[in-house]
């Protein structure tokens, strides 16, 4: 599978990728989200929730562990969920993510080797920060996302459609002396 990498530079780009991201998703998508603290991953979902055009705010599911954003037209649904606090394989079944996963795009922050056994197909979404910055109290820090299709669910096609939606947004959200 082919992988592909897009950086942004604040977090407002962040969004407006993932915003685009949801133009190539559908029900049944699952996104595995990784990332160390602070990197974005509920930013991130705030723009696919956008882009889904489902029921918000989207926030941080933390302490509640899983969200439903319901969608406002004919979309997907979006299912929210942290498994930070989340134990093994088990814990992970208990929250019955396997009920919506065919009807919504289901994300997962902390996900990442805790939820690929869901679904035959998944999305992980791997979102860097630099090592050094100049404010390191500015969330507006540029970011790298790394996002690696696997399963048969994105095929040549599907990955192919997933370049042609974020291109645009990836050309405008370089710093002005890429653009030239």
């Amino acid at each position: 599978m082919r992988s592909l990498t897009v950086r942004t530079t604040d977090a407002a780009g962040t969004r407006a990728m993932a915003e685009a991201l949801a133009g190539a998703l559908r029900p049944g998508d699952l996104l595995v989200l990784d990332g160390p603290l602070g990197a974005g991953k509920t930013t991130f979902t705030q723009g696919l929730g956008a882009g889904l055009g489902v029921r918000g705010p989207v926030a941080s599911p933390t302490f509640v562990i899983e969200r439903v954003h319901p969608s406002l037209g004919e979309g997907p649904d979006l299912v929210h969920v942290d498994a930070y606090r989340l134990g093994g394989e088990g814990e992970i079944d208990d929250l019955d993510l396997e009920a919506d996963l065919d009807r919504a795009v289901t994300v997962v922050e902390w996900g990442r080797d805790r939820v690929e056994h869901l679904a035959d197909s998944a999305l992980l979404v791997v979102l860097d920060r630099p090592d050094q910055v100049e404010d390191p109290e500015d969330p507006d820090e540029p970011r790298t996302l790394h996002l690696l299709p696997s399963g048969p669910r994105w095929d040549e096609r599907a990955v192919t459609q997933l370049e042609a939606v974020l291109a645009p947004v990836a050309a405008t959200d370089r710093p002005a002396e890429e653009n030239r």
